[in-house]
């Protein structure tokens, strides 16, 4: 690290403390930001939030320890051009740009790389985290704080905010070779997933990367990406081609599909999975009138975000005698044996398709505090990302209230960037219980952060 960008970085935590300093005493410390990944309303506020604005950058990359220094608010786009740079990546780099890496370490985060190299917390060295008390403490896995870092993932800044966090990273090629590979039985693409976990191939080729799509109960794919350097043509699916529909094909044999490095991180990112028709963007008429600098994630947010301010959709449905749609945005993790179950119980009673299936192994063997995962053991992250008809007379979240109580039975959690509605005891016994109660109590003793439960499911 240089001595100019130590320098900023120490100016950038300065002007965080001295923020949290100025937020008045009983107010609630959070951070001041004007944009979000998360699908979850919180309670207004007009005290000031802490000033992140010096923390959004890459402090060092070490091409030889193949690790990286990173501030807490630097997003994964802007990380994973100062690592590609050196031919590495981060081990785990979720699908949208501008998802902060203190903010997947945080909240959890999951891609293709994840059967592999677990989840984006499992690959950071150390951190520094500005607690709930309003001191900066280093902590790492074994020798400072290790209660912090392992209850830190999935605490959602009710413990601290990271300022700096040291990750590992891993070398790639220029390209990634796919095969997309159909089959007409949902139980059928969960056996073969759970044989190309363990054995890190299918059909005699190796793999390094797997995700898959479920359009319906006889269409669904896996996707076996493979690191590689092809020379040759490459797909672009940042204008005018969708890439979740370049999946689709008839017949036995795999389509085959080359993406460059970058493209394929962000393959996701630019028609936000397949959330852009919700707003026209894959249309053809409006796709071509439509700005491709436009065509990602942090725009089509910023149109749910006018959605929820205006209240269009509600409007627009009660226009038609009809109750607000009930917003059905989650993923979940299920062991590998209850994954098919699970999967013909959705496609039964949630009418939302496609649905996106990410396995999952822990890449180390210690328990993380708030999200109980069994080391050794294949889970599957399944995405929905919808809205569902309201039912009148309903229950607020009734359809989400069906998710999480089937996804419990079946031995499963959810992450909590969503809409959560767990009563406080059953949300208790699933994220921390007593253990939590005292991590809240060291680290943040006159409770200046939200309580996670209060923020999860009450929207502090």
């Amino acid at each position: 690290m240089s001595l100019a960008v130590g320098s900023r970085h120490a100016a950038g935590v300065d002007r965080l403390l001295a923020s949290y300093r100025a937020i008045p005493v009983g107010e609630r410390v959070r951070l001041a930001k004007h944009t979000s990944n998360l699908f979850r309303s919180r309670t207004a506020t007009t005290a000031p939030g802490l000033d992140t604005s010096g923390l959004t950058g890459v402090v060092a990359v070490d091409p030889v320890a193949r690790t990286a220094d990173v501030q807490g608010m630097c997003t994964y786009e802007d990380l994973v051009d100062a690592t590609l740079a050196h031919a590495l990546t981060p081990l785990v780099v979720p699908q949208l740009r501008t998802i902060t890496l203190g903010g997947a370490v945080t909240g959890l985060g999951i891609e293709s790389a994840s059967w592999r190299n677990g989840l984006p917390h499992e690959s950071v060295l150390e951190m520094d985290v500005l607690t709930g008390a309003g001191e900066v403490v280093t902590t790492d896995p074994h020798t400072r704080h290790p209660d912090l870092f392992r209850a830190f993932p999935n605490s959602y800044g009710t413990l601290g905010y990271a300022t700096r966090l040291r990750i590992d990273l891993e070398p790639v090629g220029g390209t990634v070779s796919l095969r997309h590979v159909r089959f007409h039985d949902v139980a059928a693409l969960v056996d073969t997933l759970g044989e190309v976990v363990a054995a890190g191939r299918h059909a005699g080729e190796p793999v390094d990367y797997v995700d898959g799509v479920v359009f319906s109960g006889t269409e669904s794919y896996l996707v076996l990406g493979r690191r590689t350097d092809e020379p040759g043509a490459r797909s672009d699916y940042s204008g005018s081609a969708v890439y979740y529909r370049s999946i689709q094909h008839d017949g036995p044999e795999p389509r085959r599909d080359v993406l460059s490095t970058h493209d394929y991180l962000w393959r996701w990112d630019t028609d936000w999975f397949w959330c852009s028709r919700a707003f026209g963007a894959q249309d053809p008429r409006v796709r071509r009138l439509w700005p491709r600098r436009w065509l990602r994630s942090s725009v089509y947010w910023r149109l749910v975000a006018l959605d929820r301010r205006f209240e269009v959709a509600d409007r627009l449905e009660a226009r038609k005698g009809r109750p607000p749609r009930e917003r059905v945005v989650q993923d979940v993790e299920l062991p590998l044996a209850t994954t098919a179950e699970f999967l013909g119980w959705f496609l039964r009673e949630v009418p939302i398709e496609p649905v996106w299936l990410c396995p999952l192994r822990l890449r180390r063997p210690e328990p993380w505090t708030l999200y109980p995962l069994r080391a050794g053991e294949t889970y599957v992250n399944v995405g929905f990302w919808s809205t569902v008809p309201g039912i009148p007379g309903a229950a607020p979240g009734s359809t989400n209230r069906r998710i999480e109580h089937e996804v419990t039975a079946l031995g499963g959690h959810k992450s909590l960037y969503s809409e959560s509605f767990y009563d406080e005891h059953e949300f208790r016994r699933l994220y921390g219980g007593d253990h939590y109660a005292a991590l809240k109590s060291r680290w943040d003793p006159e409770g200046r952060l939200p309580d996670l439960y209060a923020k999860a499911v009450r929207g502090a």
